[in-house]
């Protein structure tokens, strides 16, 4: 395994897979959702044909390591390529200083486990005095930091999570300030000054990057930022951060975006059933959307409340058809089109493993320009994770200090 990314081999990194993922491009742009037929299964039929013949649970079996599948040509070499050049080693740890309180009480296991692992990992050259604790929630992250000396500051959108932490705190008896601020409206530039040290555990989009940019410019001498949900933005498309981010050429639509996202580890067994009977029906909806539109394309629905699961197939698919102003459905062998739908789901879930390759290169080219822009700043960032994949598949951590 590399050691953690820094100096000029983060730029060097970048290059790399900027230059895997647009020269693949037509093998993950493409949703299998959205299709009947891929683009790129034509000049791959070997291996279209293998993937499609697998069953459901075959699927879910490799979903999270689709890299380690024995599939036909040019799979192998895809998974190889893209497991060197996702490479990156964990961040050092250390021991922290045992909880004197119960801080952990009311948090998630899986939760305070992250909260753990992010804290262990903040290692800077010199102590920091003041934590600002950004998108805070109750503020459970920077309660875990705070030490003898040190103060702390949480910033919160939400008024009920404000109040909430703001008890915590004074429960325990510790010197902490909870504000409400919407990080992205321009008074948040006032909340953060040189004496800051900023951190963001899963901050979504649009939030980490707003940290990143007013951090700079208050002169932070220090930030830790694992990101999260970077399709979280208000812009259509993606624009570079970085100078190189800006010139790779590398053009990300939300849905590209949403790429690394699409990895999940905790969902329960009653989740995932629920999600499969979704995407099942859906999938049987756009067959017979192409029929009554005489059009051989997917037709976005928009997203339904879960009680519609409950309604029969039939019912459910003439109440989307309404709902999508489409033509009078008639009479259908409904039987026949929801076994067509969950035989869709097999195939489309198969097909995403080639995608799946390019999860992580996308993702860490993406903290790769966030890195780089850190540099541009004046600091100098040191990027490997913060904990197991199994923990959260969102491990990857920023560290910048000043030079």
């Amino acid at each position: 395994m590399s050691p953690p990314l820094q100096g000029p081999a983060l730029l060097t990194r970048f290059q790399a897979l900027g230059g895997f993922l647009l020269e693949h491009q037509e093998l993950w742009r493409p949703r299998p959702f959205h299709h009947l037929h891929l683009p790129w299964e034509s000049r791959y039929p070997q291996l279209a044909l293998w993937l499609r013949q697998r069953s459901l649970e075959d699927a879910e079996a490799a979903h999270n390591h689709p890299e380690q599948l024995q599939a036909p040509a040019p799979f192998g070499e895809l998974a190889a390529r893209s497991r060197a050049l996702s490479a990156v080693a964990e961040l050092p740890g250390q021991g922290l200083p045992p909880l004197r309180q119960r801080l952990s009480v009311d948090v998630p296991g899986r939760k305070w486990q992250q909260i753990e692992a992010f804290a262990a990992c903040l290692q800077f050259a010199s102590a920091p005095g003041h934590w600002l604790d950004w998108c805070s929630g109750k503020g459970h992250l920077g309660r875990r930091l705070l030490q003898d000396g040190q103060c702390l500051t949480c910033l919160e959108h939400d008024p009920a999570l404000v109040a909430s932490g703001e008890q915590l705190s004074r429960h325990h008896g510790l010197p902490a300030t909870h504000l409400q601020q919407d990080v992205l409206a321009t008074t948040a530039a006032a909340q953060l000054t040189v004496e800051h040290s900023p951190v963001a555990l899963h901050a979504c989009g649009d939030l980490h990057v707003r940290l990143m940019q007013l951090a700079s410019q208050a002169g932070c001498r220090q930030l830790a930022i694992a990101p999260c949900c970077y399709n979280r933005t208000g812009a259509s498309h993606y624009r570079g951060l970085s100078t190189a981010g800006q010139a790779c050429g590398l053009t990300l639509s939300l849905d590209d975006l949403a790429l690394p996202m699409s990895e999940t580890v905790t969902a329960g067994a009653r989740v995932r059933r629920q999600r499969d009977t979704s995407m099942a029906r859906r999938l049987a909806f756009d067959l017979l959307q192409r029929q009554l539109r005489g059009v051989d394309d997917y037709l976005p629905t928009p997203s339904l409340p879960s009680h519609w699961l409950d309604k029969p197939f039939a019912e459910y698919c003439r109440d989307l058809a309404a709902l999508k102003q489409l033509s009078t459905v008639g009479a259908q062998d409904w039987p026949a089109l929801e076994a067509a739908g969950w035989q869709r789901l097999a195939q489309v879930r198969n097909l995403e493993l080639l995608r799946g390759l390019f999860r992580r290169p996308l993702e860490l080219w993406l903290v790769l320009d966030r890195a780089l822009f850190l540099q541009e700043q004046g600091y100098a960032v040191r990027l490997g994770t913060f904990c197991q994949a199994s923990l959260t598949p969102r491990n990857l951590l920023l560290l910048a200090e000043r030079r």
